[in-house]
């Protein structure tokens, strides 16, 4: 079949149809993914020490997959997450979970789109928070974060209480992302592969935003460019290949965590 002649339309919906059968996803449990995204993103700079958490969702209503508090992402592994309730009851696992989770089940309840949340202090996301500016997305990769990540401009504190939890939830209304200030990011996605890899996005995009800004004003694209390429790149099966992608990468040096 000559395609040439085609307009851009219909090779976008051509190829959107190929991708359904030509990329299969590996077969992992969520408990792997969860242990996967942990290694991928200590490996993409997200390690901060003990802060930040990653969750999904559980089979139970109300419950979830997360780390143990102690424990860096390069330690996690499929058998030693913790199932907690939305008051931090660990159901299983030795240990407890990261206080600082209070403000997931507060997003939980807010977004039942939500499957993953990921909320990490990577370098260039936290340095970009100090200058308490909002992320400016002006490039064709970081497209799929175009008009998804909203700014939480004043810092509400440590996010153990409540307040936090409601403020944070209110300000990422229905976004994929919120940048924090004086803080760090929060991805919310609808799969744990769209959660880390718009994770490892939005640090590559303050990194790119810093670098910017050292050099000159940054231009913006059109937004219907942007929009256009927004809705190309953010499908579960590209998400999915580039999770795979991540994930066949790390597995060289962190196969221990698939047990």
């Amino acid at each position: 079949m000559s395609t040439m002649t085609a307009s851009k339309t219909e090779l976008v919906r051509l190829a959107e149809t190929r991708m359904q059968t030509a990329i299969t996803a590996a077969r992992w449990t969520d408990r792997q993914k969860l242990a996967l995204t942990c290694r991928i993103l200590f490996e993409g700079g997200h390690d901060s020490g003990l802060a930040g958490q990653i969750t999904c969702r559980a089979e139970q209503p109300g419950t979830y997959f997360t780390q143990r508090l102690g424990l860096g992402f390069d330690e996690i592994s499929a058998t030693n997450l913790l199932l907690v309730d939305e008051d931090l009851n660990v159901l299983d696992g030795p240990g407890m979970a990261n206080p600082a989770n209070r403000f997931h089940s507060w997003l939980y309840r807010a977004r039942p789109d939500v499957t993953c949340i990921i909320h990490t202090h990577p370098l260039h996301v936290a340095a970009l928070s100090t200058l308490e500016v909002p992320l400016e997305i002006s490039h064709m990769d970081l497209c799929p974060l175009y008009g998804d990540v909203a700014f939480l401009e004043k810092w509400p504190g440590v996010p153990v209480g409540n307040e936090e939890g409601a403020i944070i939830a209110g300000a990422i209304g229905d976004k994929k992302a919120i940048l924090l200030s004086h803080h760090g990011q929060l991805i919310a996605g609808a799969s744990i592969e769209e959660a880390c890899v718009l994770a490892m996005l939005i640090e590559r995009a303050a990194r790119m935003q810093l670098l910017a800004m050292a050099a000159g004003t940054i231009k913006p694209i059109p937004e219907a460019l942007a929009r256009e390429a927004h809705d190309w790149i953010s499908k579960p099966k590209r998400h999915s290949a580039a999770f795979d992608y991540y994930s066949r990468r790390v597995l060289d040096r962190h196969n221990d965590c698939l047990l």
